[in-house]
């Protein structure tokens, strides 16, 4: 019994072990700023944007990365996670791109500075899907209007991007998907700051 006892103990110390040495990686949406593609050639923006907080669904609320595995069985990776919120991940990474893009000042909650004049950016994901080695895929519903006046424009797209390999590779796919979202949004953007009707981009 007691030589029992020893051996269940050793067999729960070596899983235990086994649990504590499995690697967990962790992932960013925000490109790091020697792999941001050069920042285009325009003028400071006469105006700020507010990007309000973005939506995602509820079934990637998750901290793991959710990953399709056939047409309807989903995986959650424990040992593959984002290193914040991924409703905080998107956020920040489409205000690093509009920010580039745009060349403009992101103020978030905060005051107008400068006395520009204000655009506010609302982005809610749709679908946020990952299938390894296939695709990575954002659909989303977003609107521009400006602080000031009553035009409001609104739109959707759907973007879709080729991973490379492993989950380094999806990851990257979704950083190009929502880089092209953000290029969208900013193709309209001065437009409606300067009081104009555009239409929404071709997704």
């Amino acid at each position: 019994m007691i030589r029992m006892r020893h051996l269940m103990a050793a067999f729960g110390a070596a899983a235990l072990a086994a649990c504590a040495s499995a690697p967990v990686h962790y992932y960013t949406l925000i490109a790091a700023p020697d792999s941001a593609q050069s920042a285009p050639a325009v003028p400071p923006a006469a105006f700020q944007f507010e990007l309000l907080p973005v939506g995602i669904p509820a079934q990637n609320d998750v901290p793991q990365l959710v990953v399709r595995e056939g047409g309807q069985a989903v995986a959650l990776l424990d040992g593959e996670r984002w290193i914040a919120p991924l409703a905080d991940e998107v956020r920040g990474a489409l205000s690093v791109d509009l920010s580039r893009q745009l060349n403009a000042r992101d103020i978030g909650s905060g005051l107008p500075v400068d006395g520009k004049p204000v655009v506010r950016i609302k982005v809610d994901l749709r679908r946020f899907d990952s299938s390894p080695g296939n695709y990575a895929l954002i659909e989303a519903t977003w609107s521009v209007r400006p602080l000031k006046g009553d035009t409001v424009l609104t739109c959707s797209s759907r973007i879709s991007e080729s991973p490379g390999q492993g989950y380094d590779g999806l990851v990257a796919a979704h950083q190009q998907a929502l880089s092209e979202l953000a290029n969208q949004i900013a193709s309209v953007a001065p437009a409606l700051a300067a009081g104009s009707s555009p239409a929404c981009p071709a997704s």
